[in-house]
């Protein structure tokens, strides 16, 4: 027994010593300590062995056993520092490198714009009002004085859903059904999406508009023109010079574009287009011209976002462009 028991651990000894990978040296403690492995099979011949001969044999094979696992261990433990040092080996990091940078989330300029012309007419008193992209003939032209022939109408400038649904050109209708809903006297600002069939280096077929509308009794031009320049100085943090000249537009009654004065290149700018609420607007709402006057006005915000930020062309700000988006 003890000339077997040298044998088999002298061949595993040798056998273990010729294994390169862990599924070989796996294969191998089976043939030597698996269910039929050699050293198993002699423990369960024990019990062919004289009785006063079993205690002995039955020590001599546990002490081979636990050799030949001690050497499977070993050898085990060599493989797994090997693998772990090639892995070492072919990962290093080099610490000397700057580390990868992970961008903060941050609001969109026209989002920002928004927010700040918002919080300057909220603070004169305007409360903001919201309404549907997707607006009706009747509120988008019909109670906004512009019949059924103007221009504004046409299939060029308008997207058309169905002969009486469309996206909203303005948003006016937004002004019309607050006056609806909650009569007058009224003071809002309705900012939102707006929808046109254009698209160049200074429009786009979505944009954004701001709309302004007060509604009281003895309101003058005189004051749309002292708010305005209000705005517009706390706006851009600077003294600004607006001019004011005559226009025309469907809803209004005197209509006016204002220019903003521009330092930079000297020249003039169109910034939005105001005047008097028009007479008929009110009518359409149920209120009465002869007691009730108003003023609106409306600034696109995309143009705002441009003059504020510098930036040269609209499209910059619809192009999800994160090089350019992350400068704000």
């Amino acid at each position: 027994m003890e000339q077997a028991l040298e044998a088999i651990l002298s061949r595993a000894k040798a056998e273990i010593a010729d294994i390169k990978t862990p599924h070989d040296l796996a294969q191998l403690k089976a043939v030597f300590l698996g269910k039929s492995g050699e050293v198993t099979q002699l423990l369960r011949g024990l019990g062919k062995l004289p009785p006063d001969e079993r205690r002995e044999a039955g020590a001599q094979i546990n002490v081979t056993k636990q050799a030949i696992q001690a050497l499977f261990n070993e050898s085990e433990a060599a493989m797994k520092e090997a693998v772990l040092s090639e892995r070492l080996a072919s990962e290093k990091v080099d610490v000397t490198l700057p580390g990868c940078s992970d961008p903060s989330a941050r609001l969109h300029p026209l989002t920002m714009v928004q927010e700040r012309a918002t919080e300057l007419f909220s603070a004169m008193g305007f409360r903001v009002a919201h309404g549907p992209d997707i607006e009706t003939q009747a509120y988008n032209f019909d109670a906004l004085n512009i019949p059924a022939n103007h221009p504004a109408r046409a299939m060029q400038d308008t997207f058309y859903l169905d002969d009486e649904h469309l996206l909203r050109t303005q948003t006016s209708p937004v002004q019309v059904r607050e006056m609806k809903a909650h009569g007058v006297p009224i003071r809002l600002i309705s900012p939102g999406r707006v929808y046109r069939c254009d698209s160049d280096q200074t429009h786009t077929p979505m944009f954004h508009q701001m709309e302004g509308l007060m509604i009281d009794e003895d309101l003058t031009f005189g004051q749309l023109k002292t708010l305005l320049q209000d705005f517009f100085t706390r706006f851009f943090d600077r003294e600004v010079k607006l001019r004011f000249r005559a226009s025309y537009f469907p809803f209004t009654e005197p209509s006016a574009e204002v220019d903003l004065w521009m330092p930079q290149t000297e020249s003039w700018l169109e910034v939005l287009g105001c005047g008097m609420v028009h007479p008929k607007v009110l009518e359409a709402v149920d209120v009465d011209p002869d007691r009730y006057l108003g003023f609106a006005f409306g600034l696109g915000l995309d143009r705002m976002a441009m003059l504020y930020y510098g930036i040269s062309d609209l499209r910059l700000l619809f192009a999800n462009d994160m090089a350019f988006l992350s400068q704000f």
